[in-house]
Formats: structure tokens, C-alpha cells, sequence
């Protein structure tokens, strides 16, 4: 099976990520998306707002009708700081080479992948899928990248797309501009603002009656 694993905080998951996984799925004939939302995000450690377990039961109301994709829940599981190289060895080692993973991030966080950990060792385990984010013009995954990882690849002119010299591919996909943030969504719900039609009425439900991102000094 191909298999995209699309991790994230989702605090909260809304359209913008649902169409995101969808387009990605359509566009590399994945079988599967699996939706891994973190325990500990290690550049966000102070910022989600959310408990763990929350945020994958949103998650799981927001993919329930899509029978291609599920969720995992191997950061939730897992102690301590979700970090990516602990997730993506987790998959291969399960694999053993049976399924080809396809790991989904956002241009921005790909940019900044030579701070994440043991990043050089992260392209050996998968293939990569970076995609765009509203207004940005560029469509060479590698532009605006560190020296160090543009370093690891190498361009690959009979298939037209980039190769990690362990043999997998990073990929563009171009997605459709939808310029929804959780962060917005988190502050409109703190200011008593409607959220309708940014993100599933189910996770929509779902934050009203665990009355989530409320301003706690408001509410006393």
C-alpha cells in the first residue's frame, strides 16, 4: 500500500488540513492517509492549548467519513516530545518494506527541517510531500531550504523529480488556497466568534460541549 502520514498538532484539525490530505492523496494515488496528531509537537512544546487526547478525539470525528483515511495514535501512545525521526522509524520498522510511506508536511516546516532532530537520517525512512501554503509562488520544494538538505538531493532529469540518495523521492503538491489557520479558529472561539464552516461541525460540537480555547479568565 502507499501510505501518507500527515502528523500535526490539529489544535484544532479544520478544512484546510482535511482538503490538504485529500489533495495529496488524489494527486500521488495514495491508498491511505494516516492522521498522527502529536503528543508533545517539539517546536510548539508551549503552545498547544488543547489536551492530547482532545485533539486526536477531534481528529477522529473530522476523518470518520472518509474511508481512506484513519488515524494513529503512536505519538499519543508514545512518552515524552513527538519527535518525527521516533515516528517515521516506528513505520518502517512495522513496514519492513511491505508499504511505501509518503510523509506530508507544509513548505514552511520543511524549511525548517535542519532544526528538527537527527534530521539528515528523516529522508532514509520515506518518501517526503511538501506542500504549498496560500500565496506562496514557489513550486521547487527545495527553494529556500537550508544548504544542508539541499544537499541530500540530487535531481533526477528521467523522472523529473528529486531523489535522496537512500533512493526516495521529495515531492511538490500544489494545493488549492485555503487560508484557514487553527490559530485563527482558536481565537475567534476565545473571543466568542463563530466557527461555522471553518472546520467540521462535528469538531465544531466537539469544542463547545468540552468548552475548549475559552478564555479561562473570562469565564471567572
Amino acid at each position: 500500500m502507499r501510505i501518507g502520514l500527515f502528523g500535526g498538532t490539529f489544535d484544532p484539525i479544520h478544512w484546510g488540513h482535511l482538503r490538504s490530505a485529500e489533495e495529496v492523496c488524489e494527486a500521488l494515488s495514495l491508498d491511505r492517509i494516516l492522521f498522527i496528531p502529536a503528543s508533545i509537537p517539539p517546536h510548539k512544546k508551549d503552545q498547544t492549548t488543547a489536551p492530547a487526547r482532545d485533539r486526536l478525539n477531534m481528529v477522529r470525528l473530522a476523518v470518520a467519513k472518509n474511508p481512506r483515511f484513519s488515524v494513529s495514535t503512536v505519538e499519543i501512545r508514545r512518552p515524552g516530545v513527538s519527535y518525527s525521526i521516533d515516528t517515521l522509524r516506528y513505520f518502517a520498522n512495522k513496514s519492513k518494506g511491505r508499504d511505501s510511506y509518503y510523509f506530508i508536511l507544509g513548505i514552511d516546516a520543511f524549511r525548517d527541517i535542519a532544526s528538527w532532530k537527527n534530521f539528515k537520517q528523516l529522508f532514509s525512512f520515506c518518501h517526503f510531500v511538501v506542500t504549498s501554503r496560500p500565496g506562496d509562488g514557489h513550486t521547487n520544494p527545495l527553494a529556500g531550504a537550508p544548504v544542508a538538505v539541499r544537499k541530500l538531493f540530487c535531481y533526477d532529469f528521467k523522472e523529473k523529480i528529486y531523489r535522496h540518495r537512500s533512493g526516495t523521492y521529495l515531492y511538490f503538491v500544489k494545493l488549492t488556497d485555503i487560508a484557514i489557520s487553527a490559530s485563527q479558529i482558536r481565537k475567534r472561539v476565545g473571543a466568542g466568534k463563530s466557527i461555522r464552516y471553518l472546520l467540521p461541525w462535528e469538531v465544531e460540537a466537539y469544542i463547545k460541549k468540552r468548552n475548549l480555547y475559552r478564555d479561562r479568565e473570562e469565564e471567572r
